[in-house]
């Protein structure tokens, strides 16, 4: 990234803070007082992107698009990008002004970027695992333009050894934290498959990386570790995993497939998943995150009443 970017980045934006004033802000992103909760929550709601990418990856919808879609379809003010609907734009200047000033006219808060594609921070092969970090920096930038407080990155170890691969992901997560660090943007891990859908695991890693603006975006159904031909043969238990996560979290993630005849997913027991993210005192955004067959606005809307419902229970 040339100068003259790392100034765009650094200065653009109504009300922006420069750098120099947004170090030296806390980066509790998943407790932020400045954001009301969702009428009667004790969390917000948000909307991750993936919920609709069968629509996106058929072109149907535009990752433009998308924030519009969240607010007047949905009712949610508040947006989870996935870097895949729009890879190539990342340091494309005039794109991510437009994506920010459609947001602020229509009201919406970037929440966050999750990214995928850019390597393994946590590859036991030094040299790729450093490209895999060079490879975040530009999402790191897009997001501290856009307003989001997080990118997410995925924690996957390329190594069989559970502490060779630890030893790696606090590597990797570790320089990229030194680099987000300035510009006001966490560094957070979704459990999203291998070592990293290990609770245990995965808080070993945070706390040996010990950096505030380093975290977890717990996810309430990504806890498969070791996948066969005819799907997960290692499976943790999902309670106790989002459970250990907490502490770290900066953002949660409320997965969703499969819905009973009264709204509730099969799989997941929300009631009991969201009493221990408010047991850990969490109140900021829980993204809907909806992977389900049946249509994807159709599914959307079933979680979203699903976490009303559930959290104004226990509220």
């Amino acid at each position: 990234m040339n100068l003259d970017r790392r100034t765009f980045i650094r200065n653009s934006g109504k009300g922006i803070l420069g750098l120099s004033a947004i170090s030296t802000l806390p980066l509790f992103a998943g407790n932020e007082s400045i954001a009301k909760t969702s009428a009667g929550l004790f969390f917000k709601i948000s909307l991750a992107e993936w919920s609709l990418n069968k629509t996106l990856f058929s072109g149907k919808l535009k990752n433009m698009d998308f924030p519009a879609k969240a607010k007047n379809d949905f009712g949610i003010h508040a947006v989870e990008y996935v870097n895949q609907f729009f890879k190539d734009k990342a340091n494309d200047e005039a794109y991510l002004k437009e994506l920010k000033s459609r947001t602020a006219d229509l009201g919406v808060k970037n929440v966050l970027i999750m990214i995928d594609g850019e390597g393994h921070l946590a590859d036991e092969d030094a040299a790729k695992r450093t490209k895999s970090i060079e490879n975040h920096y530009k999402w790191v930038e897009a997001a501290k333009f856009l307003g989001c407080h997080s990118i997410r990155v995925n924690a996957y170890a390329t190594s069989k050894n559970t502490e060779e691969g630890k030893a790696a992901a606090v590597d990797g997560l570790s320089r990229l934290t030194d680099f987000a660090q300035p510009y006001g943007i966490n560094i957070i891990v979704e459990n999203h498959g291998g070592f990293s859908s290990n609770g245990i695991w995965l808080t070993d890693v945070m706390k040996q990386v010990n950096k505030p603006s380093c975290g977890t975006l717990p996810d309430f159904g990504n806890f498969c570790i070791t996948r066969g031909p005819g799907g997960c043969t290692e499976e943790y238990d999902k309670y106790k995993g989002v459970k250990e996560m907490m502490p770290y979290a900066k953002g949660v993630s409320a997965k969703s497939g499969v819905f009973d005849a009264e709204g509730n997913e099969v799989n997941i027991d929300y009631m009991k998943m969201l009493k221990i993210v408010k047991d850990a005192g969490y109140t900021g955004h829980i993204g809907i995150e909806s992977e389900s067959k049946i249509d994807e606005d159709e599914a959307i809307k079933l979680t979203k009443a699903l976490l009303e419902k559930v959290g104004k229970m226990i509220s």
